[in-house]
């Protein structure tokens, strides 16, 4: 039977999609949103998968709506985090997305009641609807995961410069709005709400282009040089490989000693410090005599300071995922450890049910996390340290500028999400990396295992940086900055101030539809006619003008 018979009656699959075309555009609009993020980084798709998610949800009851954002949380999550399949396993990867999906699907249920306020303000109230839900998805569950925002996916969009303002927050806000504007101008009917729609555009987009990124080559006369070590791993991470912790700490004792014999020759500037990532020493070296004396060696060879990544035995029990700088002459020194653990990666949550699945057999032991910022100095420079997956929590980066911190530094240990050859979570990564830069005015280097490594400088442009799977060095000289940012200055009130705003806008919209609520017309003036939306599905949705 033909595709115009089975319409002409009414029935089958066909004529379903096209009575009911905004039920496959929550699914698009997550695809899209997935594309906006590295390792693809088309990042105006963003604005435009928030757009097909409104529409999507416009007019539909809130069971619904929960019902396609739960689809879009599917189509979102599911490509964007594909890269941990590799690395420990499908059933986790789906529990993850699962578990974000039906975050964000609950907090889907509330967008068609924000969409029934005014045709001027719901733009505004669904861009904090996002700005919440993304506050809400960092904290729970298991201390959040904030891998996924918005602001994530703009590290080249202009802007990129309202993380300065109000840190990351401002940045998912302000791609929201666009979207909500996009899909006001499909949803709003009349001249003048789409003309005030057009005016949040016109308004977000001015402010992006008019205020200034950070000027790398300003701030002051303080610079440092810094070199990076990215000694490379073996790509076959199996439970054998993971023993031999020796290997690792050699490639990068070897890489640090090739760095200074180029030193030497004059061929670099020596450094003021020299960065090795995250996991370089997969062991404690003050008990593991050859994993110390590889260290001493390196850092004489070099005559400077290491920040080594290495497993710490914590005082009183337990291990820590830490930054350990090591000095000449003088051996270890100052600590920072971890304290944004990664489920399932550093600690496995009710483990005697799940420690045996998969590839968790990898992570045979659990982590304990840091308790605070550690600042880092060596001589001038004044490092605040991020390991791995922190460079994603906004109070983590900020706590370690606040106590001083000239330089940004992000420890990574990638090789294991990378074993599949893909290239998507090193680079999601460096894009958050860029964010902080530009949030906080400072230099910020990555210095990874097995790629990508990075100098990034305060505008967030990236100055230099390494391919995948080589045993590479970088060197640069970097500016040392001590400015205080607005987002600095605001911290987490931005978050706070959307999910009030949300909420009350909510509850204003709930207790206006209420029907013992209903407005009353006012003396002198006709009562409001509500107006319907193009019939997209053919169902009405009233939006005042």
């Amino acid at each position: 039977m033909s595709p115009k018979k089975i319409r002409s009656q009414g029935g089958g699959p066909f004529a379903r999609f096209a009575r009911r075309p905004r039920q496959a555009l929550a699914p698009v609009g997550g695809l899209l949103l997935a594309l906006a993020f590295p390792p693809y980084g088309l990042w105006p798709l963003a604005p435009v998968g928030v757009a097909a998610l409104v529409v999507a949800v416009s007019g539909v009851s809130a069971r619904r709506a929960a019902v396609r954002g739960l689809g879009f949380g599917l189509a979102f999550f599911g490509p964007l985090l594909w890269w941990l399949v590799a690395s420990i396993g499908f059933l986790p990867w789906l529990a993850l997305v699962l578990a974000e999906s039906a975050i964000l699907a609950a907090t889907a249920a509330a967008l068609p009641a924000l969409l029934r306020l005014r045709s001027w303000l719901w733009p505004l109230a669904v861009a904090l609807w996002w700005t919440a839900g993304e506050a809400l998805r960092g904290r729970v569950p298991l201390g959040g995961f904030p891998w996924g925002r918005l602001a994530f996916s703009q590290a080249d969009s202009p802007l990129l410069v309202w993380a300065r303002w109000a840190g990351a927050p401002a940045v998912t806000f302000a791609t929201a709005l666009v979207g909500a504007v996009l899909a006001a101008l499909v949803l709003n009917r009349g001249r003048t709400a789409r003309l005030r729609a057009a005016g949040w555009l016109a308004a977000t987009s001015a402010a992006a282009l008019v205020i200034p990124l950070p000027d790398p080559a300003g701030g002051g006369p303080d610079r440092a040089t810094v070199a990076i070590v990215q000694g490379n791993v073996p790509r076959e991470r199996t439970l054998a490989e993971q023993a031999r912790v020796g290997t690792v700490a050699a490639n990068h004792a070897e890489a640090t000693k090739a760095l200074a014999d180029r030193i030497r020759r004059g061929e670099l500037p020596a450094p003021d410090v020299v960065i090795w990532p995250e996991n370089a020493l997969d062991d404690d070296p003050s008990g593991d005599p050859e994993l110390g004396r590889l260290v001493a060696e390196a850092v004489a060879a070099v005559d400077r300071p290491i920040l080594v990544g290495a497993i710490l035995d914590r005082p009183g029990g337990g291990m820590v995922n830490a930054g350990q700088l090591w000095h000449p002459g003088t051996g270890p020194g100052a600590w920072y450890a971890k304290r944004n653990l990664v489920p399932f990666g550093e600690y496995i949550p009710a483990r005697g049910l799940l420690g045996g699945l998969g590839n968790l057999q990898l992570i045979p032991r659990d982590f304990s996390p840091g308790t605070g910022a550690t600042l880092l100095t060596a001589g001038q420079v004044r490092m605040a340290d991020v390991i791995c997956f922190e460079v994603g929590y906004d109070a983590t980066v900020r706590e370690g500028v606040r106590a001083g911190a000239n330089l940004l530094v992000e420890q990574t240990n990638n090789a294991t999400y990378m074993r599949d050859g893909s290239t998507a979570e090193t680079e999601q990564q460096l894009a958050m990396a860029r964010l902080r830069a530009v949030e906080h005015d400072r230099a910020l280097v990555v210095a990874a295992t097995s790629g990508v490594s990075a100098v990034i400088r305060p505008d967030g442009t990236v100055a230099q940086r390494t391919g995948q799977w080589t045993q590479e060095t970088l060197t640069a000289e970097v500016p040392l900055r001590t400015t205080v940012t607005p987002a600095n200055r605001v911290g987490s009130w931005p978050e706070a101030a959307a999910v009030a705003a949300t909420l009350a806008l909510l509850l204003g919209s709930l207790l206006k539809g209420h029907p013992g609520r209903r407005p009353r017309p006012r003396p002198g003036r006709p009562a409001e006619v509500p107006e319907s939306v193009p019939a997209l599905t053919g169902n009405t949705y009233p939006t005042r003008v």
